[in-house]
């Protein structure tokens, strides 16, 4: 690709703690036509976003101990028109819907190649066809959810959300460490 190709190429924005795999999915974004930039933490990303001014971005939910909500939503206060997306291995029905509010067009569960990270920036209408669930959530489920809504209310910040939910920090730290438990 020539630099003045390079220029003209979309630029793409990926916000991820894991550095192999942005490295593994800058490399299939570029080879699709992707100027792409990768940030391993909230402040290189910010400072990347102003830099850039990226048209895509893909945003982990969790990036170390921060929120990728709170990504969402400074790069949405900078840009409007940037086509965010989530990828995350922590899906909740709360920070689906937090994330749809900030601006984020998809939110995609890991794992996701490249090609279905593409797609999801640029659909642009909902797809009724999604199948409903036959049977409502678990108890522990809807906790998890509940934990994750408070959590995203909070800005990502642990000790409010334990204040707000009257629960020890570290029990909310604890909780919030496992996997999200099945539907």
């Amino acid at each position: 690709m020539t630099a003045e190709q390079a220029d003209d190429s979309p630029r793409l924005l990926i916000v991820d703690d894991d550095e192999i795999f942005c490295s593994v999915l800058a490399d299939a974004l570029a080879r699709r036509g992707y100027r792409v930039a990768v940030a391993h933490d909230m402040a290189a990303a910010l400072a990347l976003a102003a830099l850039e001014e990226p048209e895509y971005a893909v945003i982990d939910l969790r990036i170390g101990r921060e929120s990728g909500l709170v990504v969402a939503e400074r790069l949405h206060a900078l840009d409007e028109n940037t086509r965010m997306i989530i990828l995350t291995g922590y899906a909740s029905i709360a920070t689906a819907v937090e994330a749809i509010k900030l601006g984020v067009v998809h939110y995609l569960t890991k794992p996701a190649d490249a090609d279905e990270i593409l797609a999801a920036l640029h659909k642009d209408e909902a797809d009724a066809s999604v199948p409903v669930a036959d049977a409502p959530l678990t108890v522990r489920r809807l906790e998890w959810e509940h934990l994750q809504k408070v959590l995203a209310e909070s800005g990502g910040n642990i000790s409010e959300a334990a204040r707000r939910l009257r629960m020890h920090r570290r029990t909310l730290q604890r909780k919030l460490a496992k996997r999200p438990v099945r539907e």
